[in-house]
């Protein structure tokens, strides 16, 4: 994925993207259709849940503006409950209890976190979003969906004129940021802790800090917090 010219999807101050022929290419309409087992899933969820967000979760930016993201970090989907539930990324499950106090802790937001998105949090230099928009069902999005929405987060990183570093959660997320930046995955593999860099981005990778992970101890908050040590520290 080319870098140079991404002034033409540029957000404006308010951290919504601005106005222009491509806002459709940076965020799915709230009735995105492409992929047809998502849009069930979504549609009978709305049904049974009609005060709900049930859609595309957009990509959420920092309270400076869109244009100051320095870090973008990527998660697999939104989850039934949180997100989809919410509309705001990492909003409403246990992911956002651990992302976001991790996040607060090394200056990438302030505020007060209280899983609704009216919390007052807010994000500095740093923007969240999914490899996949949609809630998928059993929280497994197949390869054709992540390859569908692949075009969003391609077009949300060109979007980000001043990224320079990405956090990719769990392999799914990471082998898809890889194959958006035009990478190849066994140049670039995943692994909990580990660094690469294609095009000028530097992209650390995290096991995803789902309930799942912390309470195997596959994830411990001491190690995800050491991801945002060393990102913290390129970012200076």
């Amino acid at each position: 994925m080319a870098r140079p010219d991404r002034a033409h999807r540029n957000p404006d101050k308010s951290g919504n993207p601005a106005r222009s022929i491509s806002d459709a290419v940076i965020e799915p309409p709230h009735d995105c259709a492409l992929c047809p087992r998502l849009r069930a899933y979504i549609l009978a969820t709305r049904r049974a849940h009609p005060d709900w967000h049930n859609g595309p979760v957009p990509t959420w930016y920092p309270a400076d503006g869109a244009d100051t993201t320095e870090l973008l970090i990527i998660g697999l989907a939104p989850g039934l409950r949180g997100a989809n539930r919410t509309g705001r990324p990492f909003t409403g499950d246990y992911a956002g209890d651990l992302l976001y106090a991790t996040l607060i802790r090394h200056g990438f937001a302030r505020g007060t976190f209280a899983a609704r998105p009216d919390d007052g949090l807010q994000l500095a230099r740093t923007a969240i979003t999914n490899a996949v928009r949609c809630v998928p069902p059993e929280n497994k999005p197949v390869g054709a969906e992540i390859n569908t929405c692949r075009q969003f987060l391609s077009a949300s990183m060109e979007a980000l004129p001043r990224l320079r570093a990405i956090v990719t959660l769990g392999k799914i997320s990471h082998d898809s940021t890889i194959r958006t930046l035009g990478g190849r995955l066994a140049a670039h593999p995943f692994g909990h802790a580990a660094e690469t860099e294609i095009d000028g981005l530097r992209i650390f990778s995290s096991y995803h800090c789902s309930r799942y992970n912390t309470n195997t101890g596959r994830l411990t908050p001491e190690m995800f917090d050491a991801v945002f040590q060393n990102v913290a520290r390129f970012l200076g």
